[in-house]
């Protein structure tokens, strides 16, 4: 009940129009109900007549027929059921209508409230999130969660109709109608065990969907070393391992929906049939009474069923809403500071001092001090581990030193305006990121701020322009699944042009040209410095290529957590 009274107030307006249309629509079916018993009295006590006294059991519906001015009629009477039945079922279509589009809603409202979480939080967050959990998240959770919505609001649906047929039952016979619920609610009591069981299976399902995804991700991006060494049966055994798994929590849930279906059926209608047997045998109830309230107590159980059932599915998606909710919290609670209000520029340079930043208490960076003039090129080297790619994410503010500074022409990081900042950077990483999309979009990423025009200068900037002028289509031309119709030296000066799109005063090259071949390294080489050049570019590169330690204007070497500046000839040695 908690999931459904957070959906409640989370949708209100909504809610609120479901709830008087589900209200309205109980009333207008128990009232039109009570046309059954003068009905059933006039056809069973009187022979068949079709007049009748508005005293007795339906003494309030009768009275208003009379009050309006209509006849007392056994066509008057069957005129009422049928129109309430319409009116109840145009009432619950509305209902549903908008039970419809909050499913859809509530889908989509999670997937953004996840989606703004997870681009405001620090990127600490993102080093111990597998991408399979986010996959997960942003894809299965929301819908299952969703549908929690679904069955909690017809569980409310049945709940109320359940509600109507009761009152109308206490007006024929509240002491069997009473005695009548409590039978029903120890058979739904005793039920409840198979409720619990889809509970305990959609938390399951929900634990090994994550893990699914997330061994799934892993092992597509290693689909191709593992079939090069013929090894993609590891692949196989892992992922079959956990799809096992996911298949017997589906069939726990499904052998607990079945079985609830299956035994709700028998205990209801001994439930019926012990009904009609003590109101007509043992507490001689007149014959017209006891069929409506046979009617009427059906009814009840056939809502009172469907309400279980409906709580039992709602149970079952529950976890996957817990579980989505956890993920944006934990997001929400590692947000990223935004920084100060001063606006940033780069006309002197970048200075780190007496930088120290360590991983969980693993020491990285210890007293390192270092500078990237403006303007010129600047390499980092030294062996993995070094703290090579740390630099680069204080630089651009992803993480934050436990001791010293950051300065950008002399102002300190934190007293600047960080997404201003990230805005004057375009960033190579070593990875290749290139969309199932034209050259066009590649280039500019969708933003809706770049036009053709910018993309063109930003592929003659990167010396792409060439060979994309002279695909089919130009620029938009499909470059293929991460860019396969292209070569790896395409494919890089469309990343280069990429982060050069928006004219950027700082361009990062994290190792973007370690996969490529020596002439092709020394062609984006020769880029790189026509950049400089040309646009008076800041550029700081992590390099192990001596082609790109040959045109730096300076290169440390980054060692023992501290940075060491180099001569060009010694770093090339070094390197060497």
């Amino acid at each position: 009940m908690r999931l459904l009274l957070r959906f409640l107030r989370a949708y209100p307006h909504q809610s609120l129009i479901v709830l008087v249309a589900l209200v309205l629509a109980g009333l207008v079916e128990g009232v039109s109900m009570t046309a059954l018993l003068p009905m059933l009295s006039s056809v069973v006590e009187s022979g068949g007549a079709l007049e009748m006294e508005a005293d007795g059991k339906a003494a309030y519906l009768l009275k208003a027929l009379q009050w309006v001015g209509l006849p007392l009629t056994l066509g008057v009477l069957i005129v009422v059921l049928v129109v309430g039945t319409v009116l109840r079922s145009g009432l619950v279509l509305v209902a549903k209508k908008y039970v419809g589009y909050t499913i859809a809603q509530v889908a989509t409202d999670l997937r953004l409230q996840l989606l703004d979480a997870l681009l405001k939080a620090k990127w600490n967050f993102y080093l111990g999130l597998p991408l399979g959990t986010l996959a997960n998240a942003m894809s299965t959770e929301p819908n299952r969660a969703s549908m929690a919505y679904f069955h909690g609001t017809n569980m409310l649906a049945a709940a109320i109709q359940a509600f109507a047929y009761v009152a109308v039952a206490l007006t024929v016979s509240w002491t069997a109608t009473l005695a009548y619920l409590g039978g029903a609610v120890v058979v739904l009591a005793i039920l409840q065990f198979f409720v619990r069981m889809a509970k305990k299976a959609g938390k399951r399902q929900t634990r090994v969907l994550k893990a699914l995804l997330r061994q799934l991700t892993d092992c597509l991006q290693s689909v191709k070393p593992l079939k090069a060494m013929g090894r993609e049966e590891l692949a196989d055994r892992v992922i079959a391992s956990e799809t096992k798994r996911l298949n017997k929590a589906l069939q726990k849930e499904v052998l607990s929906k079945e079985a609830l279906k299956a035994v709700q059926g028998p205990a209801f209608l001994g439930l019926v049939s012990g009904g009609f047997y003590v109101g007509y045998v043992l507490w001689h109830m007149p014959t017209a009474e006891v069929m409506v309230l046979l009617i009427l107590l059906s009814r009840v159980l056939s809502a009172m069923g469907r309400m279980q059932r409906m709580h039992q599915n709602m149970v079952s998606c529950e976890s996957a809403y817990w579980s989505l909710l956890g993920t944006i919290e934990e997001a929400r609670r590692a947000v990223e500071p935004t920084g100060g209000e001063r606006r940033p520029t780069l006309s002197r340079g970048i200075a780190l001092e007496d930088v120290h930043f360590a991983y969980k208490r693993r020491p990285v960076l210890q007293g390192l001090s270092l500078v990237i003039p403006a303007g010129e090129l600047t390499a980092l080297i030294g062996f993995s581990g070094a703290g090579k790619t740390t630099v680069v994410d204080l630089v651009t503010g992803l993480l934050r030193p436990q001791s010293g500074r950051i300065l950008i022409d002399g102002v300190d990081l934190v007293e600047i305006d960080l997404h201003a900042w990230r805005r004057l950077i375009g960033y190579v990483p070593q990875e290749n990121l290139l969309l199932h999309d034209t050259v066009l979009t590649n280039v500019t990423f969708g933003d809706p701020g770049l036009t053709a025009a910018d993309a063109e200068w930003a592929l003659k900037a990167a010396g792409a322009w060439e060979f994309v002028s002279r695909l089919p289509e130009g620029m938009q031309t499909v470059v293929g699944e991460r860019g396969a119709r292209l070569s790896g030296g395409q494919r890089q000066r469309i990343m280069i042009a990429r982060a050069l799109a928006h004219r950027p005063r700082l361009l990062i090259l994290d190792e973007a040209t370690s996969a490529l071949d020596p002439e092709t390294q020394r062609a984006i080489c020769r880029t790189l410095q026509d950049l400089k050049q040309a646009y008076a570019l800041t550029i700081l590169a992590i390099s192990h290529q001596p082609s790109i330690v040959e045109i730096a204007d300076r290169v440390y070497q980054l060692e023992k957590g501290k940075a060491r500046l180099l001569e060009a000839p010694k770093a090339v040695a070094v390197l060497g």
